[in-house]
């Protein structure tokens, strides 16, 4: 291969090399009710704290076979591709990925490279590596750096009191109250800010919420009272997200946060038929069916 394309690798993540698969894989082991009982919940009571301290050697076990699993299927030793946390931590910050088609057989054949470094710059010739001797000659750099969310929202104010709001002294996330309204920001809505698997349906969920508090149907609490569920949901993206935990993903206890809308918006937060469906089948975007307003 003369023209081979090179990825700079800064941290390997879990990937997984089909979601049609492997995503009912991860259904059954983590996105049913059965899967958020072995994980800690932002406001949880005594008894269901209890049942996910009891069970954690089992949430280990299945992150432990998850990636033992993938490291047996693909060849990710061999391309440097093992990561250093685990399957769970990626999980609960979505940062799963799924391979391209045929990713490997590229790497084999030699049209695709990756090389480690944590930071590169530029030259007459192309790009610099850090631990390179020579310059790697090259056309054309895509970044695939990702964006600060906080940052972008931060500076849609003028106002610093309201700027300091958005990234406060005490905060490391974006403070919002069901992932969609800021306590002390009137008339401020964000959807999508809270990532999940599924962005596209955690923001129609959040909308129809939007929509019910808009039309006077949801009575929000106090300012100190919203604030303080703010910070018990970043002190479980912490839990659970590691250095990842400002991306605000709410994958890891998704229907726990799904269970708190349906309730806001006065709806049964139970959606499956039968007590073995609701603990052990997947939850997705067709239980919650019918919830739009009439």
């Amino acid at each position: 291969v003369t023209h081979p394309c090179t990825i700079i690798q800064r941290t390997a993540h879990w990937f997984v090399p089909d979601f049609n698969i492997w995503g009912v894989i991860a259904g059954f082991l983590y996105l049913n009710r059965f899967g958020e009982l072995l994980v800690h919940k932002p406001g949880e009571s005594f008894l269901l704290g209890l049942v996910a301290t009891l069970l954690s050697p089992l949430r280990w076990g299945i992150s432990k076979l998850v990636e033992t699993t993938l490291k047996w299927k693909l060849p990710l030793k061999k391309y440097g591709l093992v990561p250093n946390h685990s399957f769970l931590q990626d999980l609960s910050t979505c940062l799963i990925g799924v391979f391209p088609d045929n990713f490997f057989d590229k790497l084999k054949e030699g049209s695709v490279l990756i090389k480690k470094s944590q930071s590169f710059s530029f030259c007459r010739e192309g790009v610099i590596i850090d631990g390179e001797s020579k310059p790697l000659e090259t056309d054309i750099v895509i970044f695939a750096t990702g964006y600060k969310g906080d940052k972008k929202i931060q500076n849609i104010f003028k106002s610093p009191v309201f700027q300091s709001y958005i990234i406060g002294p005490t905060t490391s996330t974006i403070p919002l109250y069901r992932q969609i309204i800021h306590p002390r920001i009137p008339q401020l809505a964000i959807i999508g800010y809270a990532e999940s698997l599924s962005n596209i349906f955690a923001s129609e969920i959040k909308s129809l919420w939007l929509v019910n508090f808009l039309d006077g149907n949801i009575e929000v609490p106090s300012i100190r009272e919203m604030e303080k569920d703010v910070k018990l949901w970043e002190d479980n993206m912490k839990q659970y997200g590691g250095t990842y935990y400002w991306k605000s993903c709410i994958a890891s206890c998704g229907i726990w946060y799904h269970d708190q809308l349906c309730k806001d918006m006065k709806r049964n937060p139970k959606r499956k038929k039968g007590i073995f469906a609701e603990l052990f089948e997947p939850y997705g975007h067709a239980d919650y069916v019918g919830l739009t307003c009439k």
